[in-house]
């Protein structure tokens, strides 16, 4: 496989789950979470990256291109965790302990509280989450943008 090769795969991974994040939040109508956004920034900079690394030789682009997709599978993976109730999340975006709460604290909370979750699952499939799926995407791309190192 060339680099050429390697970098197109990489960064058209990303583009191709961004694609996919993007439809299930328009079409499928499955608003994101904060974690899931987080998720979304690496891939947009791999996409950058990539297009980049097209014109420019060099292994510098390729290995931050590597970087981006490490990142999005270590978020990616953050929020499985999260999901699974492994550990707390954000307190911007999932629900803690209540039972010390009065009621009006936890009456602000609820008021307060962000419309989307991020450690609710809105879509399984095999048992993994949209997350668990980015997560293990990226880091084959992780793998892709390696190569294309290796090659540079």
């Amino acid at each position: 496989m060339t680099r050429r090769f390697a970098i197109l795969l990489a960064a058209g991974g990303s583009a191709a789950l961004m694609l996919g994040a993007l439809g299930f939040q328009y079409i499928g109508e499955m608003p994101p979470c904060k974690l899931c956004y987080w998720q979304r920034y690496p891939h947009i900079i791999a996409i950058v990256i990539g297009l980049l690394a097209l014109y420019f030789t060099g292994r510098a682009l390729p290995a931050l291109g590597a970087l981006a997709a490490l990142t999005t599978a270590v978020i990616g993976g953050y929020h499985t965790g999260v999901e699974r109730k492994w550990w707390e999340g954000p307190t911007s975006c999932t629900s803690g302990s209540i039972s010390e709460l009065s009621t009006d604290d936890l009456m602000a909370q609820i008021m307060s509280a962000p419309l989307i979750r991020c450690d609710d699952v809105p879509l399984e499939l095999f048992t993994l989450s949209m997350a668990s799926w980015n997560m293990l995407a990226s880091l084959s791309l992780f793998a892709l943008w390696l190569l294309a190192i290796k090659r540079s």
